[in-house]
């Protein structure tokens, strides 16, 4: 249990207290500490007799359909379950109807008691039956399915997309005159290189904040699209990317350029109207826009994956619960060894390194364009289709960018009040002016930019005052590099204008 849920928290306080037949207005030291040790106690009887201790409120044995109800969307918005809470009034339905036979309008609460030990004593022992085991395994997977339908669909359609590219490509330059020479590598190059111009434009798509909130909020599409999953999906793309460079880079070095250097002068003879005379060497092909701009790309984007991965840094592998080796003599030289590798690595590497490294793909982007239009062979320009692909995603985020820039240059957020509180993660509360018609509920968020930390960097922080105050209120814990130089330099800048933000929401 957890108290996410104040209307949670406060059934089950209720509920604590009327087990004891007492008020609770106030308590005493004693008596939290006696709810505290009932409340953490693992044993499924204790979490069953405040179970339903919290559905019988008037304690007279007899449930409702509506406390039932009750209880598991309080239950499953504690516990942040919203399928479970959105298809509350379902199982209560069912719960009724299994123990309401007579239709009498409610249950009593020693039959529900009796259902919910009986479930988990089956839990327990465990059925052996094939049949049991697979009605399990399905009911785990509609389950599964019932809460991701959402993940589910999109990243299928993506898939599909990228499977379609690639067979497309595939079987396109199957049937041309290369695949004599070069064979399937060309083929899988090529369809590699496909589905990588759609997921370099669609990688652009999850982080077009403004555009998803938009999306979002306005548009039947929310119902259908996870759009809070932007960043997920943004980190799937990147896998997607990784594996199609992979395949290209090695399918040309691999095997297209050693079969072209190694080739008869009558088998090469057809291919010197795309590669001109035929090379001795890797020379002949890396000196040409094609090869160096492919090189270039594939250095940087190795260095702004490798820094994103390492983002939240390094930690000390743990070999703890490897007993015989911790207490022998190899354990500390080896824990000498691995930890000043680790942290002169997790010195290099964080939320700044990671941010500014990211932004080295508008280089590789633009030598995407060019590396696209340089193709070997291909000669038409309306086949040369990278830049078809990236158009509308590169002006799409260069918006943002530039709608981003203007806000925080002619409307910042003039800061009002700035508190410290000590600790070993230090809190800056920051309290700014709230702009006209800036409108939010409460648990969204804005996003935050401070000038004297770095010109460029948002972060988001949840937003802390209520929709009816006056004023906008943060509170940003000292926990990365950004958030410790911000709570550092605070009392140098909190009176001037450094601050800007916004709410996407």
């Amino acid at each position: 249990m957890n108290t996410d849920s104040d209307k949670f928290a406060e059934d089950l306080f209720k509920s604590l207290c009327q087990s004891r037949g007492i008020t609770c207005d106030p308590i005493n030291k004693t008596l939290f500490k006696e709810f505290w040790e009932e409340i953490s106690n693992q044993s499924f009887d204790s979490r069953l007799q405040i179970y339903l201790a919290m559905i019988d409120k008037d304690n007279d044995g007899k449930i409702t359909e509506e406390e039932i109800m009750e209880i598991i969307k309080a239950s499953a918005s504690a516990n942040k379950l919203p399928t479970i809470e959105k298809d509350a009034e379902k199982y209560a339905a069912f719960i009724k109807e299994k123990l309401d036979p007579e239709k009498r309008g409610y249950i009593m609460i020693d039959k529900l008691e009796k259902l919910l030990k009986d479930a988990a004593t089956r839990n327990d022992i465990g059925e052996t039956h094939d049949s049991s085991e697979s009605s399990r395994q399905q009911f785990k997977l509609t389950q599964f399915l019932h809460d991701n339908w959402k993940r589910c669909w999109v990243l299928v359609l993506w898939i599909g997309i990228m499977v379609g590219l690639f067979t497309w490509k595939y079987i396109q330059y199957k049937h041309r005159a290369v695949y004599d020479v070069l064979g399937p590598c060309v083929c899988i190059a090529k369809g590699a290189a496909e589905t990588l111009k759609l997921n370099m434009a669609i990688m652009l798509l999850p982080v077009c904040r403004n555009t998803i909130t938009w999306l979002r909020n306005k548009t039947k599409l929310g119902a259908v699209v996870p759009f809070d999953d932007n960043i997920n999906f943004h980190q799937v793309i990147a896998v997607a990317i990784a594996i199609g460079v992979g395949l290209h880079a090695i399918s040309h070095l691999a095997c297209d350029f050693p079969r072209l250097i190694h080739a008869t002068e009558e088998e090469y003879k057809p291919m010197q109207q795309y590669f001109g005379d035929q090379a001795e060497n890797y020379w002949h092909f890396v000196k040409e826009v094609e090869g160096y701009t492919g090189i270039i790309m594939l250095v940087l984007m190795i260095i702004a994956f490798t820094l994103a991965w390492l983002r939240k840094g390094l930690k000390l592998p743990s070999l703890t619960k490897f007993k015989a080796f911790k207490n022998s003599k190899s354990y500390n030289f080896m824990v000498k060894k691995l930890t000043g590798p680790i942290a002169a690595i997790n010195k290099l590497t964080g939320f700044n390194v990671f941010w500014y490294s990211h932004h080295l793909f508008v280089i590789v982007y633009a030598l995407l364009i060019v590396h696209g239009i340089k193709l070997y062979l291909t000669k038409e320009w309306y086949k040369k289709t990278t830049w078809m692909y990236l158009a509308v995603p590169i002006l799409l985020y260069a918006c943002e960018r530039l709608k981003r820039t203007f806000r925080s240059r002619f409307d910042p957020a003039k800061l009002l009040k700035v508190a410290a509180y000590p600790g070993r993660e230090g809190v800056l509360a920051l309290r700014m002016r709230k702009p006209e018609n800036f409108n939010y509920k409460s648990g969204e968020y804005m996003f935050v930019k401070c000038d004297a930390v770095s010109p460029f960097e948002w972060h988001p922080f949840s937003i802390t005052s209520a929709p009816s105050d006056d004023y906008l209120s943060v509170h940003i814990r000292a926990l990365g590099d950004w958030t410790k130089k911000i709570n550092k330099i605070y009392s140098e800048v909190y009176m001037q204008p450094l601050f800007s933000a916004y709410s996407p929401c």
